[in-house]
């Protein structure tokens, strides 16, 4: 079975959840519920918070099942 990887951005951050490792301690949902919401779709909504207090929650993750992917860098030409 392939690994799930989903991202949901706010243009500024990308958060990633990987559902094969969360372990469901809710954690993000306690911490953030305006950007963590299992009770609507999709869950995660990164727009509904600072950067800064999402990325907080994210580092929190006690399983790494919600980690932050690498900022772009457009090359300059």
């Amino acid at each position: 079975m392939a690994d799930v990887v989903k991202n949901y951005t706010n243009g500024e951050i990308t958060v990633v959840w990987q559902p094969d490792k969360c372990v469901h301690s809710a954690n993000c949902f306690r911490n953030l519920p305006s950007v963590f919401n299992p009770r609507i779709n999709p869950w995660i909504q990164p727009h509904n918070a600072d950067s800064a207090e999402t990325i907080a929650v994210v580092l929190g993750c006690p399983s790494g099942a919600l980690t932050l992917a690498p900022p772009s860098n457009p090359s300059a030409d």
